[in-house]
């Protein structure tokens, strides 16, 4: 079966204020804090059938989420939807991929004046499966207390997440490695670039991390407010460049690259 886009990730580490100031700033609806039971805090960007998280670690926690640190600032997650965590295992575990049990968390959410618990089951492959960044799969068993109407209404016009870009040093391996998981199902495409094509594609932006292999480099969303996006750029003082067809925002402190396709 085409693997299905659930969410995209971006790691902060101890530094989540900056990041979800801007996505703010920018004109995107966040869902409230909220607190995982595995010890992180996280923010999302909700969309019709998938979602953008921004993920982060509370500075005084007894509980710190090692993979998270483990992992670089930025796009660091690529995430797909399981319908059943178990089955989901096994089936990765017969194409031969190296498995981590299946991990059950949750954390409280409150919407709309209640307060209710949201609940999921995680598949996540062994660490460096994918050298960009972390592989997982995730089943919702709560889907009610994530797309809710309110979250889904952003005020800059984004409509969703369209493509990812990975930088990959050997683009040729890395297509064979995520070939394995098998095709992506249409509404979303991973594009894998050489630095040079790299170069070309950012138009010469500042933020790539040069010193890894391979990096999850840029997300690009589909549709968005150009002068909204704009001011929000300018008044953070990031570097952009703006055609008729795309908007490009660089945001280097978190080696990401944000991609509006107009």
């Amino acid at each position: 079966m085409p693997q299905v886009l659930d969410h995209l990730v971006i790691n902060n580490h101890f530094d989540l204020t900056p990041t979800r100031e801007l996505f703010a700033a920018m004109g995107f609806t966040l869902t409230p804090e909220s607190h995982h039971s595995l010890g992180s805090m996280n923010q999302l960007v909700m969309f019709n059938d998938h979602y953008l998280e921004l993920i982060g670690l509370p500075p005084h926690s007894a509980t710190v989420r090692q993979e998270l640190l483990d992992s670089p600032r930025g796009i660091d997650g690529l995430v797909f939807r399981s319908n059943e965590a178990e089955s989901t295992a096994r089936q990765l575990a017969e194409r031969g991929f190296s498995v981590q049990p299946v991990q059950h968390f949750s954390r409280e959410v409150e919407a709309d004046g209640e307060r209710g618990e949201a609940r999921f089951s995680t598949v996540r492959l062994a660490p460096g499966s994918f050298a960009a960044g972390r592989v997982y799969f995730c089943q919702h068993h709560t889907p009610q207390w994530l797309w809710r109407d309110p979250w889904l209404q952003h005020a800059n016009g984004v409509e969703g997440i369209e493509s990812l870009t990975l930088v990959a040093q050997n683009p040729e391996q890395e297509q064979q490695a995520w070939q394995r998981l098998g095709p992506l199902a249409p509404g979303f495409v991973l594009r894998i670039l050489t630095p040079e094509q790299w170069s070309r594609y950012s138009a010469g932006l500042p933020g790539r991390d040069e010193t890894r292999r391979s990096q999850f480099a840029a997300m690009t969303f589909r549709g968005g407010n150009p002068v909204t996006l704009v001011q929000a750029a300018e008044n953070a003082g990031l570097p952009h460049v703006h055609t008729a067809e795309r908007l490009l925002i660089a945001v280097p402190a978190i080696h990401t690259l944000l991609e509006f396709r107009l």
